[in-house]
């Protein structure tokens, strides 16, 4: 496909995080860009301001002229999590538009492009953003596509122009084997924990699954993969403290400000010494070492790599810091999944060992929770109190006997509750906040700026 014969990209579900990067992309190479989201959000309320017309009606009235009357000049790019029924979706195959999934589309932008991409069910957002921060201070010109909104950008999209188009950092998202479209040359594997069973139906599926994905690296030497969370990928191992990984990190110091440390090798030879990441928690130290090592078998310089780390932010809704005072610790945490959880409560458990913390959760998919209630159960029994909400649907329809309640009755603590969303603020009133954690994938950032409101001046 040659995207330089077409002028119009019209997306489906623009305000999703991956389809809004693409939509910058396209926006910033100069082509006319428009599309439709069910509501609107932060995301669809800035793309707005920068420029890109966002509709959110499921109307062809709502679509501009120029996009249908150059159906040959148009390119539709959409998500799959668009409907069946959606109104504008069946028009634009009707009228045989050319359609591209965002990850098609994805493969297509950075296919003659140095790629550096970053897989995994865990950790793919702040691994890449920290690669994308690193690039920052290299020499290169690069495009990152992100999934999460980098604090250091304050976008999930960034373009360095150095004269070329060189390089590109991408996520490859395993959701509908999506990432079997990129074409990586060097790639970090995160862990293949089960996720979407709904999509592959065993983790053995998922695991062969990401085995297809690393066999897309023509050459093992640019992939590597966490040890123990990874399973059967070839490559070159890491990990945090396995001394048998052939790179492991070699802690000097490690607060709340964060971890200065060593990477070494297996043989216990310093391979790149004197690095530091601002980002608390063992699961962030993992992701830093991870992307420091792609980046310099990439041919990253040293000096690129340290400082890159140094500088990086942070994503927002990954540990995120909104509220830090002495009496009130508030962190919010995009963590949906129980491996995720266990690390960010363990992670806060360990910086702050002796105070209370109160979490509110937001189970994400009615497949998820089902198929890891009791994993959800034992991870969340970590906290003291506890605020269930009900289970943010996204693209799917209730599974009968899967709801918060049924949760909350294999939570192992008595301080557990299940209530609305919009009852949150008057719950927290009646508590003795000393840590608050709100975590999940659905819409719980909307109470980010309440709680805020409420405790944070």
């Amino acid at each position: 496909m040659e995207l330089t014969d077409r002028k119009n990209i019209y997306f489906l579900g623009i305000g999703g995080i991956g389809m809004s990067a693409l939509a910058r992309y396209f926006h910033s190479s100069g082509y006319n860009v428009s599309g439709y989201d069910r509501t609107s959000s932060a995301i669809t309320d800035q793309l707005s301001h920068e420029g890109i017309q966002v509709f959110f009606e499921d109307k062809l009235s709502s679509v501009k002229d120029e996009f249908i009357q150059n159906p040959i000049q148009t390119i539709v790019i959409y998500t799959p999590a668009i409907p069946d029924q959606n109104q504008l979706m069946n028009y634009f195959k009707d009228q045989n538009y050319k359609m591209y999934k965002r990850s098609e589309m994805l493969g297509e932008v950075t296919r003659n492009t140095i790629n550096l991409s970053v897989a995994g069910t865990h950790g793919k957002t702040t691994t890449s953003s920290i690669v994308a921060s690193i690039f920052q201070q290299s020499q290169f010109s690069f495009s990152a596509f992100l999934g999460g909104i980098s604090a250091n950008l304050n976008s999930n999209y960034y373009r360095q122009d150095n004269g070329g188009d060189d390089y590109s950092i991408t996520e490859a998202d395993e959701f509908d084997r999506s990432f079997l479209y990129l074409k990586p040359t060097y790639s970090v594997i995160t862990s293949t924990d089960a996720d979407h069973l709904d999509i592959y139906g065993s983790k053995e599926d998922l695991e062969q699954s990401y085995i297809e994905y690393s066999k897309l690296i023509s050459n093992t030497d640019h992939l590597f993969y966490a040890k123990n969370k990874a399973e059967n990928i070839g490559g070159g191992s890491y990990s945090v403290d396995d001394h048998k990984a052939d790179f492991y990190t070699s802690v000097r110091a490690q607060n709340s400000a964060g971890t200065h440390f060593d990477i070494c090798n297996h043989l216990g030879e310093i391979y790149i010494h004197d690095l530091f990441i601002s980002l608390p928690g063992i699961h962030n130290l993992e992701n830093a070492l991870g992307a420091a090592l792609m980046c310099r078998k990439a041919g990253i310089g040293l000096d690129a790599i340290r400082k890159g780390l140094k500088d990086f932010k942070g994503i927002k809704r990954r540990f995120e810091y909104v509220i830090d005072r002495d009496d009130l610790l508030y962190i919010d945490d995009y963590a949906h999944h129980p491996s995720e959880l266990k690390a960010i409560i363990l992670s806060v458990r360990s910086l702050y060992p002796k105070r209370k913390i109160t979490a509110i959760f937001q189970p994400h998919l009615y497949t998820r929770t089902q198929d890891f209630m009791s994993d959800f159960a034992a991870e969340l029994s970590r906290v003291d109190h506890l605020i269930l909400l009900p289970i943010y649907p996204a693209r799917e329809l209730p599974i009968e006997g899967v709801t918060s309640e049924a949760l909350l009755q294999k939570i192992d603590h008595d301080d557990a509750t299940c209530i609305p969303q919009n009852h949150v603020i008057n719950d927290l009133r009646s508590r003795d906040l000393d840590i608050l954690l709100t975590l999940g994938a659905g819409d719980i950032d909307q109470l980010v700026e309440p709680i805020y409101e409420n405790y944070g001046k």
